[in-house]
């Protein structure tokens, strides 16, 4: 074959678009919790592994022990202002961008799960499941402690808090006269994210407002009524 032949096929391959998920990020970092990460931006969820919330708490030596904020520390000492870098993998049904991300070369999310500070999703990868093996024989973090993993605490914490607030304030009643009822939707469902914040707000964000990108829902709907029976308030940002 010719060799500007040759020369035109690699030019052409290099103009092609590289897909969403093979995305590669570099910039600080602003940690968000042991599994979650913001750069320029951008959510990022640690891909294979999940940590302790924020406010969990897991029980050593019959203690309470305050391991989701350990968990946040951790990372946040790992990403230490170091320039992080994320390889997209996926993108998630909350629209979060799943990466693997590095700090000096070094795996964050292998980081945490060989501190026992996150446990390896094996059901999505086991790539992580050497290092959480060890950490478990060693008992290192969590695995010294009693604890519910991360997906269980989110559950109950939900359903928990749904009552409570039901209880205090019944949600008051729209009408379906004065109730937008266009629906939100995208390619994973209902697009409205509705967000706890640790203020012990409840706020949901329509598509196209200014935080929309950027807030982890706990919940997800389709219409206004529907988040604003659930107890949630419209976001006042535009």
């Amino acid at each position: 074959m010719p060799f500007t032949r040759i020369l035109a096929i690699v030019a052409a391959a290099l103009l092609v678009p590289a897909p969403s998920f093979a995305q590669v990020i570099t910039s600080p970092a602003i940690v968000i919790d042991g599994d979650t990460l913001t750069l320029t931006g951008q959510r990022i969820r640690l891909f294979g592994i999940d940590a302790p919330e924020h406010k969990q708490s897991c029980n050593r030596a019959g203690t309470a022990w305050a391991c989701g904020e350990e968990a946040t520390q951790q990372l946040r000492a790992l990403v230490g202002g170091k320039p992080i870098t994320c390889t997209a993998k996926d993108i998630d049904v909350y629209g979060r961008t799943v990466a693997i991300c590095h700090a000096d070369r070094l795996d964050l999310g292998q980081l945490m799960v060989s501190a026992g500070l996150a446990t390896s999703l094996t059901s999505i990868s086991e790539i992580y499941a050497d290092n959480e093996f060890r950490a478990k024989n060693a008992r290192l973090g969590i695995w010294g402690s009693s604890f519910e993993t991360p997906s269980a605490w989110r559950a109950a914490n939900r359903v928990d808090q749904t009552v409570t607030i039901r209880k205090a304030a019944p949600p008051r009643q729209v009408s379906r006269a004065s109730a937008p009822q266009t629906r939100f939707t995208n390619t994973f469902g209902c697009a409205i994210k509705g967000n706890r914040s640790y203020s012990g707000k409840w706020i949901y964000h329509l598509p196209g407002m200014e935080h929309y990108e950027e807030t982890r829902p706990e919940e997800l709907f389709c219409t206004e009524s529907a988040a604003q029976a659930a107890g949630y308030r419209r976001s006042r940002s535009g």
